[in-house]
Order: structure tokens, then sequence, then C-alpha cells
């Protein structure tokens, strides 16, 4: 909560001096506008300054035994807490060295002893005003930023909800379940985590790309829309011509994305890196993948994250029509494809992390109602082709 909602409608002025003629003289002065709190050595001030709500303003004397005025504003200066009470040094040290030390130490006014009553006052109200514009500006700014914070958070909620469904809708019409766009996009965290320091690929991998490619990963196979039931469904080989049709799923899934992105006029950075997985996660390191036949570092590495870890989901997945691999058959086959499916120190940080896969796996597998419930949504389906 914010301390000046609970703050007295009368402003609360700490007066600091160690005679206790001039605390009584102070007070006097003050008590018909403000409410005073009186201290008579800096460490009492220090104490009530941090209390709730701290004071409004602070009338500080300089000469006192024990930490001296000058003392008493720099702890309070290097005090979070603190450091926006406005102080007035109120001493008899009149020089204009005295003065400029201390306004340096950040007071905001410096009066002279003996005082003049209607110079304090005028003082007094002139410094709380200022008080009350910056306390409103700080207040304003929090809240601000506040509201762009929440409001972060609402367009990336969207953005999340936005990329599951339109992965899920891709999902529902293959043989595949929900949960391998989880497992797949957090297979892609662990291996751009292990890759974020490795000279190849450091000045990609930020922490922020990180988070952009795990919210990106999802849609690698939205393209998977726009196959034909008969081809995406069917459980064995494809002829030579399906396999033509089911390739241009890559393709199917960057236009897709790109068509969206003009619609809204702007360049989005995950929806670039989701172009750039959906169009090339069937690339292959010795260039004999799809579409373009891509080799090497001309495969982005969004791109190349994604390969490794589909084909590992791929593998040890269950399916409609057969049973998931064992994750060592799977991790020798992964292990053959290094240097000619995927890039060497993918598959090496894939290597490094084999119980994580596996317990993400675990934790995202497809269950006996998963599967039932996506052969149901087959079998409906393929009647009507």
């Amino acid at each position: 909560m914010n301390p000046s909602s609970t703050r007295p409608v009368r402003p609360v002025i700490l007066v600091v001096d160690d005679t206790p003629d001039n605390l009584l003289l102070m007070a006097n002065l003050l008590k018909d506008s403000y409410t005073v709190k009186a201290a008579n050595n800096g460490e009492k001030a220090l104490r009530i300054a941090r209390d709730t709500p701290p004071p409004d303003l602070i009338l500080l004397d300089i000469m006192m035994p024990g930490m001296s005025g000058h003392e008493v504003a720099q702890a309070l200066q290097a005090d979070p807490d603190t450091r926006d009470i406005p102080i007035i040094f109120l001493t008899a040290m009149a020089s204009s060295e005295d003065e400029t030390h201390g306004l340096e130490l950040g007071a905001a006014d410096y009066i002279t002893k003996p005082i003049s009553p209607p110079v304090v006052l005028a003082r007094v109200r002139t410094q709380l005003k200022v008080k009350d514009a910056a306390d409103f500006l700080r207040d304003k700014n929090e809240y601000l930023e506040q509201e762009v914070q929440r409001r972060t958070r609402e367009l990336g909620a969207i953005q999340d909800v936005t990329i599951h469904a339109m992965a899920s809708l891709a999902e529902t019409r293959d043989n595949e379940t929900g949960n391998h766009i989880r497992r797949t996009q957090h297979y892609v965290k662990v291996l751009a985590e292990h890759l974020r320091e490795h000279p190849r690929f450091r000045a990609f991998l930020d922490p922020d790309t990180i988070k952009l490619l795990f919210k990106s990963a999802p849609l690698h196979d939205i393209g998977k829309i726009g196959i034909p039931d008969r081809i995406l469904l069917k459980p064995g080989r494809f002829e030579p011509e399906e396999f033509e049709i089911m390739k241009t799923h890559t393709t199917l899934g960057r236009d897709a994305i790109a068509h969206a992105e003009q619609q809204l006029g702007m360049d989005v950075d995950f929806l670039r890196l989701a172009k750039e997985i959906a169009y090339s996660h069937q690339e292959k390191w010795d260039g004999s993948g799809y579409p373009e036949g891509l080799a090497g570092d001309a495969i982005p590495i969004s791109a190349r994250l994604m390969a490794l870890a589909d084909v590992y989901d791929a593998l040890i997945s269950r399916r409609v029509y057969k049973e998931g691999m064992s994750h060592e058959k799977a991790v020798q086959i992964i292990a053959e494809g290094r240097g000619s499916h995927f890039d060497p120190d993918v598959c090496d940080a894939f290597l490094a992390n084999l119980q994580v896969f596996q317990q993400i796996a675990a934790r995202y597998a497809d269950s006996d109602q998963d599967m039932a419930k996506q052969a149901a949504a087959i079998a409906h389906t393929l009647p009507a082709q």
C-alpha cells in the first residue's frame, strides 16, 4: 500500500534539535497547522523518520552531540525509505560554505538562526508543496509502471492463448495429442538453455530469444491444417505423391503465420521465429531435408533446435496406430543422426540432457484417455473422406 494512503490529514513535521528551548519554540510555531514530532538527537530522529507513515518534512539542527545534522542527513539520503523526505537545515552556521555543504548533502533548504517565524512558515509551506508535487508524480509513475506491467502480462497471456489455440486446432486433425506441443516446446527450451553460452549460439540465444522460442515452438506444425485428412491421418507409409503433399505443411505453416503478421500490419518477434520453425524444422544438417534442402548453418538455429525436439518426440510417443519407441532406442537413432540429420552441437546438447528429456516426456505423457479421444476423432474424420 502507498504510505500516502495512511497519512494523517495534517502534514507531519519532525523537528530535530538538542536544545529543549528550540524544540519548544518550533513546536509552538508549527502546532496550529501541522502535527509536530520532536527528537533531541540524531539517533532518535532516524528512528522517527523510519516510522510509518514517515514525516513529511524534517527541520534539522546541524550542531548536535553524537550524530551531527550532516550525518543524520547522510543516513536519511542513504535509506530508500527516507531519501525522499525533504530536509531544511536550521543552524547558526551562517557562512556560504556551510550552506553549500548542507545543500550538497541533499537538503532542500537552509535557514539560519536566530529564526524569523514568518520565514520559517513560508519555507515550510513551500517545501511541503514541492513534496506534494513530487509525491504525486512518483505515485503516478508507479501507477503507470504497474499498468504497463499488467497490460504486458495480459498481452503475453493473449499471445499464449492464441498460439495454443492455433496449435491445438492443428493437433485435432493430426494423429498426435495436444501433449506433443507441450513436450516439444520444453525440449526446445532445454536445448537452447544448454547452448546459450556456446560460442556458435551465444549471440542468438539470449534470455529473451529463449522465451520467444518457447512461445513459438507450438506453431511448428500449424501448416498441417492444410493437409487432406486422407494423407495426414494415414497410418502407414506415404506414397511418393502423398509425401510431396505432406511436405507442403512447412510452406503452408510459414505462409499462414506470415498472413497473420500482415494482418497485424507490423513485425512481431515471436512470429518471426514461428515462421522459421514452421518452415525449416524438416531441414537436415547434411542438406537432405525439405522444403529447400538447406544445409549446415544456413538452417535457422530455431529450426535446428525444433528438428531434434520433434524427432525425439515422434520416436518415443504413442500413436493411435503404434506404441512409442523406448527412450534408449530413440537416443541411439538421434546419436546416429549427429552431423547428418542434426547439428552436431545441438545433438551434443541433447545427449547431455537425456534425464531432463525423460522427465519432460513423463510429465506430459499421453494417457489412455488421451489416446482414446484421439482415436475417436480419427474414426469420426476418416469415413467422411
